[in-house]
């Protein structure tokens, strides 16, 4: 005793420089005593003074300096928790824990003795008076159980727990460990004894033991009378936000004849003195209902405000010599808005990549065409990529503009420098020939068809009064399922006056309007006009010494045309 104030003596005079005296609230020294070997841990906290943003330090007096927050060290400080790991004998002293925040400052001691405990050895002794041994109680005759204390930041990793009696392992159908405690089935008076919960857990890396003592005793319950029974909580966890107010009902069952305390506990002090300076927890009034065999009551427990310091604090419901809690707990987090938010960014996304995509198709597609090109023949029979048919217009200008991108144009670029093969009606045709037969005929043996269109009179317009040339046209969109290029060499604002099979091939394939310059001698086949033609085109095969570059080729002069040639309209 002597000793012990004469440390307290010079711990006082040792810390002005740590806490001014003056400024510093103290209270009544804690005493912690533990066995050496294990794992060590306290938590500083002081309702209502550790609400909110608080400064909360440790302090070992006879160094004079703050207790280290590296996790390596064994003797070190996480948020509000000392950690000693593990305990050695010359760890015993007494330990400052200073809470301050802006408008109060509080001093907390913890007398902390550290003996040798050997356990399962009966060859040694710890010191007399001293023992970390909790005292429980198993009642005879009904279903009772222990509790195995294990308080621990969540930083330390607890693996599972073993339980022993008299340093046995124990066994049994009438035991069942579940969730740290012990449920003892059937007790007896041979039940009491010396028992242990074991445990490892596991910091930073590191592994160490738990071992905690239970001194049991076995009472009866109560001259006969009926354990009252807690039915919520159920040792459960409540999910609740923070800042909320929360309602928690302590239900129980007891029988008319008990005069049992049911109370709200936290820390082991009642909510109402716990809290008693900030009253945002209170115990609420007891209300009872009767039955013709016992009595149920109800008492809650209030939550003004949930704070953060709240959570992960176990809440017990006392009614006797029962006991439950529960324990708050973050709400997990609300998946299903993830999901909601996942898939409109992933709608998003797919609507951009289909904007991005429909702008820029005709380059892809021919980008990818040019890159992967191929040397293998197409083995469909056909001696064309395109049958080109046009019109003769009556008049001389349109005439011309017709000629120049039909024989000029069409072939400098698709022929010269994109490498199709074009069957041009009016140029590839042999003289004598009947137009019906050259349609026929070589309609089937092209891929696609290309039409030219300019905005004239039905009298002299495409397949006008030519009933087998529009056979040899339907046969080849119908039963061939040729696909249609249609060129408009100018705008069309009227389609009613054409053909019902152009109309049809405008509405189901679209039209490509001509919109470049018909005097220039050069064309390069990377305009857009010449891209959206390609891109209708069928993908080419090249030789193997094909190269993208080839698209950069200059215009080829078009091969000389006889005098002979024969347009779509003779008459």
């Amino acid at each position: 005793m002597r000793t012990r104030s004469l440390l307290l003596c010079g711990v006082s005079i040792a810390l002005p420089l740590l806490v001014r005296a003056d400024t510093c609230k103290d209270t009544d020294m804690q005493h912690e005593a533990t066995s050496a070997d294990q794992p060590f841990a306290f938590n500083c906290t002081y309702p209502p003074l550790t609400y909110g943003e608080v400064n909360v330090m440790w302090y070992l007096p006879a160094s004079k300096s703050p207790i280290s927050k590296d996790k390596k060290s064994r003797i070190h400080q996480e948020h509000t928790w000392i950690l000693i790991l593990p305990l050695k004998l010359e760890d015993s002293g007494i330990y400052l824990c200073v809470i301050k925040n802006p408008d109060n400052c509080l001093r907390i001691w913890i007398n902390l003795t550290v003996f040798e405990k050997p356990w399962c050895n009966t060859s040694r002794r710890s010191l007399p008076n001293l023992s970390d041994d909790y005292k429980q109680i198993l009642h005879i005759g009904i279903i009772d159980s222990l509790t195995c204390h294990l308080d621990f930041p969540e930083t330390c990793v607890l693996g599972p727990i073993m339980w022993y009696k008299d340093c046995k392992l124990i066994t049994g159908a009438r035991f069942v460990p579940l969730e740290g405690k012990l449920f003892v089935y059937n007790i007896s008076e041979e039940d009491s004894g010396s028992y242990a919960c074991t445990a490892k857990l596991t910091h930073e890396g590191r592994s160490y033991m738990i071992v905690n003592s239970i001194n049991v005793s076995t009472s009866k319950a109560g001259n006969g009378r009926r354990i009252p029974k807690i039915i919520y909580p159920k040792n459960n966890s409540i999910e609740v936000q923070l800042g909320s107010a929360l309602i928690v009902d302590c239900n129980i069952t007891d029988s008319k004849e008990n005069t049992n305390l049911r109370c709200w506990r936290v820390n082991n002090t009642l909510v109402d003195t716990y809290y008693s300076e900030s009253k945002r927890i209170q115990e609420g009034i007891e209300t009872n209902v009767s039955f013709p065999e016992y009595i149920f009551y109800t008492v809650n427990i209030t939550f003004l405000e949930v704070k953060m310091e709240d959570y992960g604090l176990p809440f017990m419901c006392h009614a006797g010599v029962s006991t439950a809690y529960f324990i708050l707990t973050l709400p997990a987090p609300d998946f299903r808005a993830y999901l909601i938010g996942g898939l409109i960014a992933l709608a998003i996304l797919v609507t951009s990549v289909l904007c991005i995509y429909n702008y820029f198709k005709i380059d892809i597609v021919l980008w990818y065409r040019s890159a992967f090109c191929s040397t293998k023949t197409i083995e469909d029979g056909k001696l064309y990529d395109a049958y080109v048919l046009y019109p003769k217009p009556r008049r001389e200008s349109q005439r011309r503009d017709v000629d120049t991108l039909v024989l000029k144009l069409l072939p400098a670029v698709l022929e010269g420098q994109c490498r199709y093969k074009l069957f041009i009606f009016g140029r590839d045709e042999f003289p004598g020939q009947a137009v019906a037969n050259v349609i026929d005929e070589n309609i089937k043996l092209c891929r696609r068809l290309i039409l030219i269109l300019v905005p004239e009179s039905p009298s002299v317009g495409l397949l006008t009064n030519m009933s087998a040339e529009q056979i040899a046209v339907y046969n080849a969109l119908i039963q061939v399922g040729m696909k249609v290029i249609l060129i408009e060499l100018e705008r069309i604002e009227d389609y009613s006056t054409m053909p019902e099979s152009v109309q049809y091939m405008r509405q189901k394939h679209g039209a490509i309007r001509w919109t470049g310059d018909l005097s220039e001698q050069s064309q390069s086949a990377k305009t857009k006009f010449w891209k959206r033609v390609r891109y209708h085109m069928p993908p080419r095969r090249f030789p193997p010494a094909c190269s993208p570059a080839a698209e950069a080729r200059t215009l080829r002069l078009p091969r000389p045309q006889t005098e002979t040639r024969v347009g779509l309209i003779t008459h």
